[in-house]
């Protein structure tokens, strides 16, 4: 029974993690938001909601400045104050907008939103049980080659969430009549959007798919679509 304790421990934190993280995302997300009040955007949701036989799609606003969108594990979609700006001087427009909005509904519809929480908290169990065992048997080097082999899970998870509600948001673009052109279109832009300086790497290609791959993907679903 002592040999599993570690791991029976492990399991414990990330539980507790998992019920903590959700808890202050809540937390975060009520105190820096609030309901996207723009009748541009409100139309493009309207076509979306259309889409989906639903009533409307509330969008609320996150008060921060990287360019973002995201969806919490309550369902809520959320783009940053930080993106809506660049919709506001013109260098996003409202189709591609209405992308980002689509890709999170995915991440919603799919059930990556609560799942990323729970992988999250898995993740820094695996990590801890890993760096326990790998310790005793190669020490120094043990706890970094668990930090890596998680590291390089998470990443993989995330890559394949990501492809997933592309094609989600692929879809429902196109029932909604607006095309699979504002997410390409938006693709090529968030590098230099997401650019917080120079030679600096955006944080969201350390676990999003290559640019080139992502578009090449949507064109292979409008190929078999068509």
């Amino acid at each position: 029974m002592l040999k599993f304790t570690p791991i029976l421990l492990a399991v414990a934190y990330a539980f507790v993690m998992y019920r903590f993280s959700v808890w202050r995302t809540t937390q975060e997300l009520n105190r820096l938001s609030s309901e996207l009040a723009d009748p541009i955007l409100k139309h493009m949701t309207d076509r979306l909601a259309a889409a989906l036989d639903l009533p409307r799609i509330r969008v609320h606003i996150y008060e921060i400045d990287p360019v973002n969108g995201l969806a919490a594990p309550d369902g809520r979609i959320f783009i940053t104050r930080g993106f809506y700006r660049k919709f506001q001087s013109g260098e996003v427009n409202a189709d591609e907008l209405a992308s980002v909005i689509a890709h999170e509904l995915g991440h919603v519809a799919l059930g990556h939103s609560r799942r990323r929480m729970i992988d999250f908290s898995g993740q820094n169990a695996l990590r801890t049980a890993l760096a326990m065992v790998l310790g005793r048997f190669i020490p120094f080097i043990g706890p970094w080659i668990a930090g890596a082999l998680t590291s390089l899970l998470a990443a993989r998870l995330s890559r394949s969430d990501e492809y997933e509600a592309d094609e989600y948001a692929a879809a429902l673009l196109t029932k909604a009549g607006i095309g699979t052109e504002p997410q390409k279109s938006l693709f090529r832009k968030l590098e230099k959007l997401t650019q917080a300086r120079a030679g600096a790497a955006p944080a969201w290609l350390m676990s999003h798919p290559k640019t080139e791959e992502r578009i090449g993907a949507i064109e292979k679903l409008e190929a078999k679509w068509g």
